[in-house]
This record gives C-alpha cells, sequence and structure tokens, in this order.
C-alpha cells in the first residue's frame, strides 16, 4: 500500500496465515497488526485481522487502524503494541468484574474512566484499553473543573499530590487541554489524553544526598509499604512525609483522623542522620526535603502554564490528593499564584470526578493537504466520515439525540514542520470561510505558544479530529447556608509548627475541616484536619469557606 492508497503489491494472505500459525504455535496470547499507510486505507491490515482471529481464536488482537488512524507509523505502532499488551488483562479484568457487578444487583450500566476525562462502556474498554492509560488522574481533573465551576473559577492549575507521584494540569476557561499524543514511561501513545504533566514527587518521594553533596527529593519512593519512616514498618529512608511529621505540619501521633498511628521518633532519627551528612540542624533538614519537592513541583507548573504560554499568576490552584492541600500554600507562593481551593474532599476528588463526567470518544483522519480553498470537498469528506463513526459509537452506547455532543478540531502546522497545533473548527458548514477561521486561529496558537506567526509560510491540515460526548445524568455539589465569619469553634487544639519564614517553632490552631461552616474566616498560621488530607495554611494567609464547603486560602 503505498502512501496515495494505491495497492502496488496484494497482501499474500497464506504468508499472513503462515505466521499466525507460527505465533499460535509459540503460544502468542496477543498480537498487534501495524502496516505503514492503513491510515490511507484499512484493508489490509483488515485482511490480516481476519485470518490472525481465525488462527487464534483465543488471542488479543488489534490493529492499528482501529485504534490510532493516524500518521507517524513509530507511534501509531508503539500505541497498537501497548493496547495489545494491556488487552488479556484489561478483558480478564472486565470478564470478572461484568458478572460480579450483575450478582450484586446492579442494574446501571457499567462504565470504565479513560484518558480523555470521559468514560466509555464495557466492550470499548476491552477493545481499547490504552484509553486508559493515564485515566485515574484525569478523572481529578474533571472533578478539578466541576468544584472550580462551581466555586465562580474557570481559569485553573490542578494540583494532584499522592503518595508516589505528582499530576498537574491547567484548565482555561474551564477546559483542559486534549493532547493527541503522550508518552508514558517512554513508549509514545497516540492516544487521547487530558494535558497532564507528572513528576515523581510524593508523600513517599525519598530524600538523599546525591554524589555532589546536593540534597534530592524523588523520584525513588517509600511506596505504601513500607512507606515512610513514621508507619514503623521497616523503612529507614527519609521522606517527605517525614519531613512534615518532624515539622508537626501533619499530626506527630497519627494519621487518617486517628485510624493510623505514627511513629515520629524514627522520623525524627532518619531526618536526623541526614542532618548529619549535610551539617544541618533537624529543622533545617526537614524544611529542605520541602523545599526541594516544592520547588520540583513548581517546575512541573511551569511546564504546563509558563512554557505554554499562560502565566500561573493569573490563575487559581486547586490542591486535592492525600498531600496537595499540605503542601499547597508554599506551592502557591513558589509561584505567586494568590488563590489556592481546597475541595471539600481533597483525597478522593478522582472518584468524584468519575461522577461528574459525561461518555466519551475521539475519531480522527490524517489527511494532509494545504489550507487553500480548493481543499473544502475533501476537508467535507474527512470530517462526514468522522461524523458517521461518532453516529455509530453514539448508537452503540445508546445516547440518546439530545444528549449528543460533538467538537470538531483540526491539527495544523507550518509546511516543514514536525509538530502540529489543534485549532477548534467552528460550528456549521465548511466553507472556505470556516478556513479563513482556522488559519486566524493557528495563527493565534503559534503566537501563544511560539511567540511569532510566519504570515509568508503555508499552512498544511493534517489529522481532523472529533470529539463525541454523550451527556449522562451526573452526581451533583450541593450548597450550603452561610453560618458567620467565627471560626473558633472548630478549632481542635494548638500544635507547634516550625515555621521556616521565622525560623521557629509557632502554636498553630488546628481547626477540624468537619466543624467548618460556610462563611468561616481565620487567619494562618493554622492547620486544617481532615480523615482524608490535611491543609496548611501560611502566616498572614486568609482562610474561608465558601458556600460549596471549599477551603479559599487567599494572601501572603
Amino acid at each position: 500500500m503505498r502512501h496515495t492508497g494505491d495497492v502496488e503489491i496484494e497482501l499474500d494472505l497464506d504468508a499472513v496465515r503462515r505466521a499466525a500459525s507460527t505465533l499460535r504455535q509459540a503460544r502468542v496470547g496477543a498480537v498487534a497488526i501495524c502496516f505503514l499507510y492503513s491510515f490511507v486505507r484499512p484493508e489490509h491490515e483488515q485482511a490480516a485481522k481476519r485470518v490472525l482471529e481465525e488462527e487464534l481464536p483465543d488471542a488479543f488482537i488489534c490493529a492499528s487502524h482501529e485504534i490510532a488512524p493516524e500518521f507517524r507509523e513509530f507511534e501509531r505502532l508503539s500505541t497498537a503494541v501497548v493496547n495489545a499488551y494491556l488487552g488479556p488483562v484489561m478483558r480478564g479484568y472486565i470478564n470478572r468484574l461484568a458478572p460480579r457487578l450483575a450478582a450484586l444487583g446492579m442494574t446501571a450500566t457499567p462504565h470504565m474512566t479513560q484518558s480523555n476525562g470521559g468514560v466509555i462502556g464495557f466492550a470499548t474498554a476491552a477493545a481499547m484499553p490504552v484509553r486508559a492509560v493515564l485515566s485515574g488522574p484525569s478523572t481529578g481533573v474533571v472533578g478539578a473543573q466541576a468544584v472550580g465551576a462551581a466555586a465562580g473559577l474557570s481559569d485553573l492549575i490542578t494540583f494532584d499530590m499522592g503518595g508516589t507521584s505528582t499530576d498537574v494540569s491547567l484548565l482555561r476557561n474551564g477546559q483542559a487541554r486534549i493532547a493527541s499524543e503522550a508518552t508514558v514511561h517512554g513508549y509514545p501513545l497516540k492516544a487521547p489524553m487530558l494535558d497532564i504533566h507528572t513528576i515523581g514527587a510524593g508523600g513517599g518521594s525519598i530524600a538523599h544526598v546525591d554524589t555532589g553533596g546536593l540534597l534530592k527529593v524523588g523520584p525513588r519512593s517509600a511506596g505504601a509499604d513500607p512507606g515512610p519512616v513514621c508507619y514503623g514498618r521497616g523503612s529507614t529512608e527519609p521522606t517527605v512525609t517525614d519531613a512534615n511529621i518532624v515539622l508537626q505540619t501533619l499530626n506527630p501521633t497519627h494519621l487518617l483522623g486517628g485510624r493510623m498511628d505514627v511513629r515520629a521518633d524514627l522520623a525524627r532519627d532518619a531526618i536526623g542522620r541526614l542532618a548529619e551528612t549535610l551539617h544541618l540542624s533537624l529543622m533545617q533538614t526537614a524544611q529542605g526535603i520541602v523545599s526541594v519537592v516544592t520547588a520540583n513541583m513548581a517546575r512541573a507548573i511551569r511546564v504546563i502554564s509558563v512554557q505554554r504560554g499562560h502565566d500561573p499568576r493569573d490563575y487559581a490552584l486547586i490542591a486535592f490528593g492525600g498531600a496537595g492541600p499540605l503542601h499547597a500554600a508554599r506551592l502557591a507562593r513558589e509561584l505567586d499564584i494568590r488563590r489556592i481551593l481546597v475541595p471539600r474532599s481533597p483525597g478522593i476528588l478522582c472518584a468524584m470526578g468519575l461522577l461528574l463526567t459525561d461518555l466519551r470518544a475521539n475519531f480522527a483522519a490524517t489527511r494532509l493537504s494545504p489550507l487553500m480553498p480548493s481543499v473544502v470537498p475533501d476537508v467535507v469528506a474527512a470530517f462526514a466520515t468522522l461524523a458517521a463513526q461518532a453516529a455509530a459509537w453514539f448508537a452503540q452506547e445508546h445516547i440518546r439525540p439530545d444528549a449528543r455532543r460533538v467538537m470538531r478540531t483540526v491539527d495544523m502546522r507550518y509546511a516543514g514542520q514536525n509538530y502540529e497545533l489543534a485549532v477548534p473548527l467552528p460550528d456549521g458548514p465548511i466553507t472556505p470561510a470556516t478556513l479563513d477561521r482556522l488559519a486566524a486561529g493557528f495563527a493565534d496558537a503559534h503566537q501563544r505558544l511560539y511567540g511569532f506567526v510566519a504570515d509568508d509560510e503555508p499552512i498544511q491540515l493534517v489529522t481532523f479530529r472529533i470529539e463525541a460526548t454523550g451527556v449522562v445524568n451526573k452526581a451533583t455539589l450541593r450548597q450550603e447556608p452561610m453560618a458567620g465569619a467565627d471560626a473558633s469553634h472548630a478549632v481542635r487544639c494548638c500544635r507547634d509548627v516550625w515555621i521556616a519564614e521565622l525560623e521557629r517553632s509557632v502554636s498553630c490552631p488546628v481547626y477540624e475541616r468537619d466543624r467548618l461552616r460556610p462563611g468561616n474566616r481565620f487567619v494562618g498560621p493554622a492547620i486544617v484536619e481532615q480523615m482524608d488530607a490535611t491543609t496548611f495554611v501560611l502566616p498572614a494567609m486568609t482562610a474561608r469557606v465558601d458556600t460549596w464547603l471549599n477551603l479559599i486560602l487567599e494572601g501572603a
């Protein structure tokens, strides 16, 4: 198959069958098929797949034109291979899960979350498991989007810090950017996913001294077992959580609302050994660990903001995950972000996001062509094909016509460039005027990302995309009535906390999150504790509770 779609040599089906027989004898459990120009014409891949299905009836088989019908053959091959690798695992999981749910009496149609922030049916998830890579963090972004919208904040930077990693993303005008490809564990994937940047910085990240004598934190992690030293399960290497135990920003006796005891003495011993190596005091070393991990997270946020033409000072920081609220204040100060939102239940926002999202699927086709009026019929035909695929998916998922939404985009570039920018295609019929609006949108995107526009360079249309959304009933957020500014009723105790800015410990009130009511206000330094997270409020920073029970931190 040539790049034009012309068949130069017919597919040798006998050779395909012999190859399939060899694979069967080797007891192969999964096969990925990827031919060079299958994104132009898939017939050869389709024929090969039929033969393989006959010869290997129990194997998981996928073809690249089904998974990523786009150009760049290595990325398409990599995506198909990862999909095939995950296929037997996901298929087995779903085949076990579906009957269990039915046995429990669940009558709702079950769905699984995917990387683009939406959910898909079990059948689609079993066939295309690569779409579930990074699906957990994606629903955190969806949850943040819903919580932010309710609070009246549309420009957000999401900050999801857990035990082993931190995930950050940027929402502009309430919308997260969809990336058409990403690299996960070294494998390039052409699969639609929310633009989330991940680094190895979490509560379990291990602090150590490198060969140059400098303090480093992560990416190596103590995980959940044995976990940080303070868990008392045999770990001896100090972590970010141990540093917070020593500083007493975290409760030095227990976590999880009293459900889990911790050993502050073990944390102090571990940090103390590191302090001797660094020739620093115990508190300086503990604070140094927090400062280093904060700098690592600030760099991650600059990747998704400054490096893409966005000023983080124009955004609010929404902090969630088990460790996000604990580090949010110092991170915001590092980036000059003036407002922080901590959701009511930050530790479970990813799970909550799953209940706040819609069904979603993405369809794409690469048709490289110049941006000129003569290509309008080709653009119309490409989107008609994608619209037909979207309509078939809507029918498969039983989405009512009034609940169907479609968004069209085009990946564009200057001739000779290696990477494209996604530009929204306006609704309505596609005309030469539509192409003019595409050109203007591309110029704006190029100016924002690269700082210039090449007016004399020819522009190319590369890949056409449709995102199909099926709007479904979702969980709703509930407002609470205002209860006055006085928050003293929520103070449980006071605790000495090391404040680096003052270079000493300060007695800080500890507020119970469950007892804070809308309208309550207080000034830092302060600690807010709840079962699933701890929030640290810096000196001179004000905290207030809104009617959605979010904690809003400002100032400092």
